[in-house]
């Protein structure tokens, strides 16, 4: 029986989600984190502010951050 090491056990990519994972881990955001295959150029369709959204965050119906917590009662 081979020995496996503690790392070799959990896999990094299990958080992810379509090879992407949350820009703000941990905290109350759902939008994606921006890469090179993922960049956040597209606007918010509530407020139409520039570059908010990832093409996965556009593609789930996402908002910004600012008009999520607005719509969920945070703020404003």
């Amino acid at each position: 029986m081979a020995h496996r090491r503690w790392a070799d056990e959990f896999d990094d990519d299990e958080d992810l989600i379509d090879g992407v994972g949350f820009a703000d881990p941990g905290g109350r955001s759902a939008l994606r984190a921006a890469t090179p295959d993922n960049p956040r150029i597209l606007p918010c369709p509530d407020c139409g502010q520039p570059n908010r959204l990832t093409p996965l965050d556009q593609a789930r119906g996402y908002c910004c951050n600012a008009c999520a917590d607005r719509n969920e009662g945070r703020g404003y």
